[in-house]
């Protein structure tokens, strides 16, 4: 049976590679983008099993309308892709108010929105995949970009609960953890701090650190991928696109293992007892 889609960010990058994986399968996607003009194609080659909607996900207000819309235009929803969202740049000292709160608005809270939005429908109908786009940058994290963990290591502890919370009504929840790819994310969507020149050095030392990423991805070889996830009957709670995030993410935990492992005596110590 043909599914239906709610995807954020559908303008470019995995949210438009993902909505036209879905139509050309036979799917039909509500499609949101700040402007419907870059919805446009999208409409006019799959008609009326395209949606589209103009949202921006950090007004509650507007997602818990663009999913209702969504549900009664097309009486259920089945996958719930957050895939709205940007880079922002800048040592932590650089970041201003506004580009600290505005990071986490979009990132997190925009996420939080539509899900709370959504599961309203899911809970009634008895099924639904909510699919949350996090990032390599949602268990490791890089000088430079530490907003932009803050949020993404919000949205896989609130997903964690999530999927938790929501098991019994026939609900799966999926984290897609990309590493590099050649979407637009670090691009002109990003955003970048007011340089400080005391971290000139830091920023010197980070570019010149060998990398331990690949090189980037495809993003249309995602298309597969996220087919698989969606259509698997016990999906992921947590799954890597791309080569280079598993072994970043074996190095941490394993750095982070030894670390704790080193200073457990202290850990029992401050219980107030001992093993």
């Amino acid at each position: 049976m043909s599914k239906i889609w709610f995807i954020t960010g559908t303008s470019r990058g995995f949210g438009r590679e993902w909505a036209e994986a879905a139509l050309e399968r036979g799917d039909s996607v509500a499609a949101t983008a700040r402007s419907t003009d870059s919805l446009t194609a999208l409409a006019d080659t799959y008609g009326d099993r395209v949606l589209p909607l103009s949202l921006d996900v950090t007004d509650r207000d507007a997602v818990f309308a663009a999913v209702r819309q969504a549900q009664e235009h097309f009486g259920r929803l089945d996958v719930v892709i957050n895939n709205a969202g940007y880079g922002q740049f800048g040592m932590v000292e650089e970041l201003s108010e506004a580009e600290a709160r505005g990071q986490i608005e979009t990132n997190l809270f925009g996420a939080l929105w539509v899900t709370q939005a959504a599961l309203p429908y899911l809970r009634a109908q008895g099924s639904g995949h909510i699919i949350q786009v996090s990032s390599i940058g949602g268990i490791s994290a890089f000088p430079s970009v530490g907003i932009y963990h803050a949020s993404k290591w919000a949205l896989e502890g609130l997903s964690q609960s999530l999927a938790q919370e929501v098991a019994g009504f026939g609900i799966k929840v999926t984290l897609i953890e990309p590493g590099g790819f050649s979407t637009d994310w670090s691009g002109s969507s990003a955003k970048h701090a007011e340089p400080l020149p005391a971290y000139d050095g830091v920023r010197e030392q980070a570019a010149n650190r060998p990398s331990r990423a690949a090189a980037p991805g495809d993003p249309h070889a995602t298309r597969g991928p996220i087919l698989t996830i969606v259509d698997a009957e016990n999906p992921p709670l947590r799954a890597f696109f791309g080569e280079a995030p598993l072994a970043i993410a074996k190095a941490d935990y394993e750095s982070r293992l030894a670390s704790w492992e080193q200073w457990q005596p202290l850990a029992v110590e401050a219980q107030g007892g001992s093993n």
